[in-house]
């Protein structure tokens, strides 16, 4: 009772008398005093979780061509166990996004993280001390794992495959070391009872002038708001069963773009297409990705949701088109719909050249592509995924919505080869070219703008009834 009583004190009695703002002033004066360089530091440790999941996502792009070709009989890939190469991260990246749940919940933000990169680090270890094709499937698995628990908790250029994998191992490697020195999350300690380490932790992130005992009081009210836990008999409820439906076509769509395939396997995609520079074309769509990336978070509060995922979706779809025109022409200059690398070597020097302007064709596709997905339907899936669940649903809907993500990028990654040999790489551009022009259609009819609009009016939309 005495908790309580001090609760209600820090939220009701800091400088009210002064400002008719109330909890806003409170705010501001409360943000006046947070002045701390180790807030920096904690946010960078974070951030080396996603960028050792980057690293395993590209990995696959650099490393296909050079183990299809390796001298090594007991390491070199044929076309089918370069698919499971590139595709088995999915699967171990599905499981670790049910399992970051659970961990989350559990034992916290801070270990979670710390114990993926295990993973992360056994797994690259695994690849690098490969023997045979088995042991670079379970060290793919194995990063696939971490990456799924660092999605739901949170370019390699003239070097070889091994050399890439230390060099990817790396990040993991500091976030494991630099997380023992960090507090765990201020929230997940006061939901253990824990007030007294949510403070010390509060006042490592905020300084030592911060006021951290008012804010511990927001966050155990904010935390009071959320009320009972998810039972499946929610899933009646309009709130909490469109609202879901959403998140997990959006995830599906997300993959059907192909978006996964084309990166996991850009550099073979280049090198189909002649590109000369395909490493360096590789890490050129790269850069793009993070440019745009930073645009869209940028512009997505003016903009809006909607129109920037229908933009996205007409790019992709333009891209996409544009580069199954691309290899249809290609295959006509070269008297055959196969681009393999076994026919070119039949053929004459001068048809082993590339015309300079569809080779560039190629690589401006892909960089549209790449500049569409950025923009939208790369970042804002998760962002409307993060807005429009009812907090009591979060954690079971987000599960729901990691685990169809990646399981349909195992199913667009291992089959992307096949769909290149039965459909011709120009008729599997051209599938994800409708898949995009399908996913802006179900844009504009069922995505809500929720851009300003707080969780109660987005659940009030979803029953159809007046929101506050």
């Amino acid at each position: 009772m005495d908790i309580q009583n001090e609760r209600r004190r820090l939220l009701d009695g800091e400088g009210g008398d002064e400002d008719p703002t109330g909890l806003m002033s409170e705010q501001d004066a409360y943000l006046s005093k947070v002045k701390n360089k180790k807030l920096y530091l904690a946010t960078f440790v974070s951030v080396l979780g996603p960028m050792s999941f980057g690293f395993v996502l590209g990995y696959s792009s650099p490393v296909i061509p050079e183990l299809t070709t390796i001298d090594d009989p007991r390491l070199q890939l044929n076309d089918v166990q370069a698919s499971w190469f590139g595709s088995i991260v999915t699967v171990g990246a599905a499981a670790g996004g049910l399992l970051g749940g659970w961990m989350v919940e559990k034992i916290g933000r801070k270990l979670s993280l710390m114990f993926c990169s295990l993973p992360f680090v056994f797994g690259f270890t695994m690849i690098i001390a490969a023997q045979n094709v088995w042991m670079l499937y379970v060290g793919r698995t194995l990063t696939g794992l971490a990456s799924g628990v660092t999605s739901l908790v949170v370019p390699g250029l003239f070097v070889d495959w091994r050399w890439l994998a230390i060099c990817a191992s790396i990040p993991p490697t500091l976030l494991m070391v630099c997380m023992c020195f960090m507090p765990e999350t201020p929230r997940f300690l006061l939901s253990q009872g824990k007030r007294r380490e949510a403070e010390e932790a509060l006042r490592f992130l905020r300084g030592p002038d911060a006021p951290v005992e008012w804010e511990c009081a927001r966050i155990e009210d904010a935390c009071d708001e959320q009320g009972s836990s998810f039972q499946l008999s929610d899933l009646k409820d309009p709130g909490v069963y469109k609202p879901l439906m959403i998140g997990v076509m959006l995830m599906f769509f997300q993959q059907m773009t192909g978006i996964n395939a084309i990166m996991f396997y850009a550099e073979t995609i280049f090198e189909q297409a002649h590109f000369k520079e395909s490493d360096l074309a590789s890490v050129i769509v790269g850069l793009i990705q993070v440019v745009f990336t930073g645009v869209a978070a940028v512009i997505m509060d003016k903009a809006g949701r909607k129109v920037l995922l229908i933009i996205s979706g007409v790019a992709m779809a333009i891209s996409t088109t544009a580069f199954g025109v691309y290899f249809y022409l290609m295959s006509k200059l070269h008297s055959t719909t196969s681009l393999s690398l076994s026919m070119l070597d039949m053929q004459s020097t001068s048809a082993e050249e590339p015309h300079p302007e569809l080779a560039w064709l190629a690589l401006a596709s892909m960089a549209v592509f790449i500049m569409g997905f950025a923009l939208g339907w790369g970042p804002i899936p998760w962002l409307v995924m993060s807005e429009i669940f009812p907090v009591k649903v979060r954690g079971f809907a987000s599960a729901v919505c990691v685990l169809t993500n990646w399981s349909m990028a195992f199913v667009v990654t291992k089959t992307f080869q096949d769909m290149m040999n039965l459909l011709t790489s120009a008729g599997t551009f051209w599938l994800f070219a409708s898949m995009c022009i399908v996913n802006v259609i179900f844009t504009i009819a069922f995505i809500p703008e929720t851009k300003g609009k707080t969780l109660e009016q987005i659940e009030a939309m979803f029953r159809g009834t007046s929101g506050p």
